[in-house]
Order: structure tokens, then C-alpha cells, then sequence
């Protein structure tokens, strides 16, 4: 194989991850020439409306699979929390890299911490997850959508239209903007999405040659943390509705896996452990917990 083709979202974000998947195919095979497919999502270009209203996180990658099934690309480099709990038939996630710190980001220009904020002043975000839980803490705050790419948010926060914003670690590091964070939110505060922190790398099943090839840039331990987040969601139904967070960790060889479903209005929270060693198992297990605290009334609400 001489040459492959990235498909990859326009963002600066999106572009930065291809870019960093790239260079390391590049220096595992020496020789190799590779390609980046730039392309506009619907989810980039629906910005006035939060995802699960508009259609869920498969408008981050439907057309770069498309993509990959018509043969103009080969494979296609996603943050792992906006890939549904659920691929189209035929497609599979080849690797899953090494995360970068999970957590979300409280940033603002005035304020030092949620905490410090006023009665109504406003937050913005696009998660339902992130603003249930702010909401809980803080149900003084004002919560208003917040779309667009990561510079995109910045420089609303930047113009006054929003007192803080919270953002994903990861993106902000990503993009050389760690600086703009004033708090990182603690795992106990804002629990954070399936998969946040880590890429995922996807292509065709029948792709014997690339799964082979793409098997070095995974990491096993994120690999299987990823996976117990993900089991989560796909046994919740997997909604994109669902104010849902989960992360887990290894400790000792096993998986110890936080949950979290909460109501829109943050009214009401419903946390979960599981441990084990087979992800699924674990993320199962983490479900029916949730659903034994009543998690199905919450997504029957919110439908």
C-alpha cells in the first residue's frame, strides 16, 4: 500500500487529529503517502439547534463514511465522544489512541470558577450532559446553547455573549489553547462524555490490509476504558438525548467505570459504579444500575 486518504471534518480540531494520525502513519511506514479529505458534516453545519434535537452524533460521521464506502477514502479519524454507541453495518473502529486528559473546562474572562458565578449569569454549551450538571450544583445559572467549532466558542465567550463557557480538555489542549482554561472541572463535578479525550480511527471491515496496518496506533488500556463507556450508552439505547456521562479507568488489570444520567434540568442525577474486566460486561452492568435508580423514566422525559 503507497498511498491512503484521511477523511476528516473542516475544523481546526478535526484537522489537528488527522494531521496527528497521519504523521504517525507516516513514521510507522516510511514511504507511505498520506492524504487528507477535508469535509463538511451536517453537524458542522446545523448551528442552531443542540445535536439531539438535529439529529444525534451521527451528523459528525456519516459523510466521511460515506466517503470511505464510495472508495475516496480509506479510513476516517473522529473524537471518540461524538462517534454514535452504535456503527453503521459494515464499519468498524480500528483503533482507539491513548487519551488525552478527559475532563471538561470551565473558561471564562471574568470568572475564576462556576462557583464564583452570579445569579443568572450565563453559561454556554452544547451538551445536555454538561449542563445538567451544572445545573445541579449551580441551578442559578442561566444555560444557553453554545455552538460552533472550539475558536468559534472562544471568541463568543471573547465578545461578552456568555459569562464562562465549558469546553472538552482535550480540544483546548489540542488546539494550543490550554491557557484559556481557568478550572479544570473535576470528574465529580462534570462527568465526562463516553470516549472524551481519545480518537478513534474507522474504516471498512472488509479492510483486512488497514486493520493491520492501524492496529499500532491504538492503546489497549484506553482501548478497553472507551469501550466500558460506550457499553453504557448502547445498553441506555444510545441516544444522543440522554444526558449521559461515564469514565473509566484501569486499576490493577480491571475496569472501575463511573455513570451518570441525569435530567435535562439537572432536577434530578443518577449515579452508578461497576468493576470488572470484560468492558462490556461492565458497561452493562453500569446500565442496569442506572436503571434500577429509575434512568428509564429520565429517557422517556426527554423524548
Amino acid at each position: 500500500m503507497k498511498r491512503l486518504v484521511i477523511a476528516t471534518r473542516r475544523s481546526r480540531l478535526a484537522l489537528w487529529q488527522a494531521e496527528h494520525v497521519k504523521s504517525r502513519l507516516e513514521l510507522l511506514r516510511p514511504g507511505l503517502s498520506v492524504e487528507l479529505l477535508p469535509m463538511s458534516t451536517r453537524g458542522d453545519e446545523l448551528l442552531d439547534r443542540r445535536l439531539d434535537q438535529a439529529g444525534g452524533k451521527g451528523l459528525f460521521v456519516k459523510e466521511l463514511e460515506t466517503a470511505m464506502a464510495a472508495g475516496r477514502a480509506d479510513l476516517a479519524v473522529h473524537s471518540m465522544k461524538d462517534v454514535p454507541a452504535e456503527l453503521p453495518a459494515g464499519f468498524v473502529l480500528a483503533a482507539i489512541s491513548a487519551r488525552e486528559d478527559p475532563r471538561d473546562a470551565f473558561v471564562s474572562t471574568r470568572f475564576a470558577t462556576l462557583g464564583d458565578m452570579p445569579a443568572g449569569a450565563a453559561v454556554g454549551t452544547s451538551s445536555l450532559r454538561r449542563a445538567a450538571q451544572v445545573r445541579e450544583r449551580y441551578p442559578a445559572l442561566e444555560l444557553r446553547l453554545l455552538r460552533g467549532n472550539v475558536e468559534t466558542r472562544v471568541a463568543k465567550l471573547d465578545r461578552g455573549e456568555y459569562d464562562a463557557i465549558v469546553l472538552a480538555v482535550a480540544g483546548l489542549v489540542r488546539l494550543g489553547l490550554a491557557a484559556r482554561i481557568r478550572t479544570h472541572l473535576s470528574l465529580e463535578d462534570s462527568l465526562p462524555a463516553p470516549g472524551q479525550g481519545a480518537l478513534g480511527i474507522e474504516c471498512l471491515a472488509s479492510r483486512t490490509d488497514l486493520l493491520q496496518m492501524l492496529a499500532p496506533l491504538g492503546d489497549a488500556a484506553t482501548a478497553l476504558c472507551v469501550r466500558a463507556e460506550r457499553a453504557v450508552s448502547r445498553a441506555l439505547g444510545g441516544s444522543c438525548a440522554l444526558p449521559l456521562g461515564a469514565h473509566a479507568v484501569m486499576r490493577d488489570g480491571r475496569l472501575a467505570l463511573g455513570a451518570l444520567v441525569a435530567a435535562a434540568d439537572g432536577r434530578r442525577v443518577l449515579r452508578a459504579q461497576a468493576e470488572g474486566s470484560d468492558p462490556e460486561a461492565v458497561g452493562a452492568a453500569a446500565a442496569r444500575a442506572l436503571r434500577d435508580q429509575g434512568a428509564d423514566a429520565i429517557l422517556k422525559s426527554l423524548i
